[in-house]
């Protein structure tokens, strides 16, 4: 009669509880964990932001680079493939791809577009003879799927330069109006001192937040 009770007893304490197996247990951790990493990530850590900079050669796309990288001027020579650098601003990890300009490179950019939160077009504003060129080539980036919720910076590079055109001349020749579907800026900038570079970086960040949020 003893053990019989102890039967039933047992029986009724099995009732309520389910069986789970250990691996559903360790994907629920493992879910949990990612998300508790998630939520401290976005409390207290750096975003990871990754921003493509193109433009023709010689706008001055390298300098810019290790101009935020380093904070100093650096020797370059004409960027064969890519260069990589992370930079950490505002709150933000950004993963800079510098890729290389010339006429036989560029329709190696498409390679780079997916993942890209943002666009860095550097212009030579010195170079009137190939600002119809650079127009072509952003027109013909942006038409890219990939790249249709990026934002964009253009930065009008050289404006130490006497006969430097001005941001509302560099507007006008890259038609930027004409991109109403468009998040963009357009900041005139000097890569060698860095006069307009992290104003133009304080619009991206600001705006790159919005979009992911």
């Amino acid at each position: 009669m003893y053990y019989s009770s102890c039967a039933l007893n047992t029986c009724t304490i099995c009732s309520f509880f389910h069986f789970v197996p250990f691996d559903r247990i360790e994907a629920c951790d493992s879910l949990m964990g990612q998300a508790i990493a998630s939520a401290f990530k976005s409390l207290f850590g750096k975003q990871d932001v990754r921003i493509l900079m193109v433009g023709l050669d010689a706008a001055g796309k390298t300098t810019i680079l290790y101009k935020l990288k380093l904070g100093e001027i650096v020797t370059t020579i004409p960027t064969i493939g890519f260069n990589v650098e992370t930079v950490e601003y505002k709150n933000l990890k950004f993963t800079m791809w510098d890729v290389g300009g010339q006429d036989k490179l560029r329709p190696l950019w498409r390679h780079y577009f997916q993942n890209t939160n943002g666009v860095i077009f550097v212009v030579d504003s010195n170079d009137r003879d190939r600002v119809g060129q650079a127009k072509q080539e952003l027109e013909k980036m942006l038409s890219e799927d990939e790249l249709r919720n990026a934002v964009l910076l253009v930065f009008a590079n050289k404006q130490d330069l006497p006969n430097a055109m001005s941001t509302t001349e560099v507007t006008e020749k890259l038609g930027l109006h004409s991109l109403r579907q468009r998040n963009w800026f357009i900041q005139g900038c000097c890569a060698t001192t860095a006069q307009g570079l992290y104003e133009g970086l304080d619009w991206m960040s600001a705006n790159i937040k919005k979009s992911m949020k």
